[in-house]
């Protein structure tokens, strides 16, 4: 039997690091008087540090230089990992390492397909880095979701095909992301912004290792 590859997003569907970058986020908004909300921050969700920064300051009707903008993106990005610094397996989010350890038990394939660049310290600090059979993070990639090109690198280096993929997001850029690559994907959220996936769980306890099995002897 063909081995499947199951591919995770990691912020909002491993670990919550979305708490961590709206803090870092709304100490820089707030250093330039632009008020920053957790409304706001839902339209940062699976986009790059530089698109972020753009948003934000479109919010405070702000021109910047770029010699700003690399500062306070490097300021942003040095408060995020101030925060996470912290982080242990307690910040695994429910029901993920169920999920994990039975794929890893089933000998299938397991891939991260992540925007965040700091996707492997966070893996070492939640200690489940080894559960990893490939990494493709924010270091690897040019192009951001919607574009594919994270989830279809993860899978060829898995050696897996994309229709014997499944992606699991908590982003509608995530999900759309991996129906362009023709992957299965599952929506880890709120179905009403998530309804483009084919199925959806509003977190992993709602999942059973049988939805996984099911598509694990697929032909």
């Amino acid at each position: 039997m063909t081995k499947k590859a199951f591919i995770f997003d990691l912020d909002g569907v491993i670990v919550d690091t979305a708490k961590y970058h709206f803090l870092a986020w709304q100490k820089i908004a707030s250093d330039l008087g632009i008020e920053f909300t957790p409304e706001h921050n839902e339209e940062l969700k699976g986009v790059s540090r530089v698109r972020s920064l753009e948003i934000i300051l479109k919010l405070g009707n702000i021109e910047a230089s770029e010699e700003n903008k690399n500062k306070w993106l490097k300021q942003k990005n040095e408060d995020y990992l101030s925060y996470i610094e912290h982080m242990d397996e307690s910040e695994i989010l429910p029901g993920v390492l169920n999920i994990l350890e039975f794929i890893k038990e089933k000998k299938q394939l397991i891939a991260l397909g992540s925007a965040s660049k700091n996707a492997r310290p966070i893996l070492e600090k939640v200690k489940i880095l080894h559960l990893f059979d490939a990494i493709v993070d924010g270091n690897d990639v040019t192009n951001a979701k919607p574009d594919p090109e994270v989830f279809v690198r993860a899978a060829k280096l898995l050696n897996a095909t994309n229709e014997n993929s499944m992606v699991f997001e908590d982003s509608v850029a995530g999900i759309q992301a991996a129906n362009i690559a023709n992957m299965t994907s599952i929506g880890i959220g709120d179905e009403r912004i998530l309804h483009e996936a084919k199925y959806n769980f509003k977190d992993f306890t709602f999942m059973d290792t049988s939805f996984i099995e099911a598509f694990i002897n697929q032909n």
